[in-house]
């Protein structure tokens, strides 16, 4: 019988955007904060030692700058378009919160009713992200690298999520994580959450 595969799973560190409300998505490549510099200094400092075989990261500057620290020791890396956040079309680059924004709350609210095939004008919707996500994590799972690290973004993360553990997208709100949350999951014939959005790396950051 094959070994289990284990995927530590972690959202980027925090950017300028997400400190000021400002909408990212596929199509905005930004930065870091110092904040998000200092959660992914944090989670290599508590992660360092355990053994992984690789990295995988999404083709967004993001999250290449939260796993560096584990690429510069020595890791092998690669990038896969499956792990990118979700296109937010017309809305991107916006305030959340703006007024001008009013068609991404609606989305979403469309989205919590089970009209998955919404979308907003030139972005993707859930089940378009699902799709991408799922050649990504099977092309993991045929790799022949037991314990690797992964590192993606906060919707998308919802995402998969609800449809690893088999629930509607509809649900995936259900998951509640922050910049540089953790999750485990494993694969064994299937898909599994072991550890459910882990913060305790976090707890020592200064002006916590």
């Amino acid at each position: 019988m094959a070994e289990p595969k284990v995927v530590y799973l972690i959202r980027h560190g925090q950017t300028g955007h997400n400190h000021r409300g400002i909408i990212q998505g596929r199509y905005i490549n930004s930065k870091l904060s110092k904040k998000g510099f200092l959660q992914a200094e944090a989670f290599y400092n508590a992660y360092k030692d355990v053994p992984f075989e690789k990295v995988y990261t999404s083709t967004l500057l993001r999250t290449k700058q939260t796993v560096k620290q584990f690429i510069e020791a020595g890791l092998p890396t690669e990038q896969l378009p499956g792990f990118d956040e979700i296109c937010w079309g017309e809305s991107e680059g916006l305030f959340a919160n703006g007024d001008n924004n009013k068609q991404y709350h609606e989305t979403i609210s469309n989205w919590k009713s089970g009209k998955l095939h919404h979308r907003i004008a030139g972005g993707e919707t859930p089940i378009d992200v699902q799709l991408r996500q799922e050649q990504a994590l099977k092309y993991i799972a045929t790799q022949p690298e037991k314990l690797v690290l992964v590192c993606m973004h906060g919707r998308a993360l919802k995402i998969l999520l609800a449809w690893i553990s088999g629930m509607s997208l509809k649900e995936m709100d259900k998951f509640h994580h922050d910049n540089l949350s953790l999750y485990i999951l494993q694969y064994d014939n299937g898909w599994s959450i072991l550890k459910n959005d882990d913060r305790e790396h976090l707890q020592n950051l200064p002006g916590k």
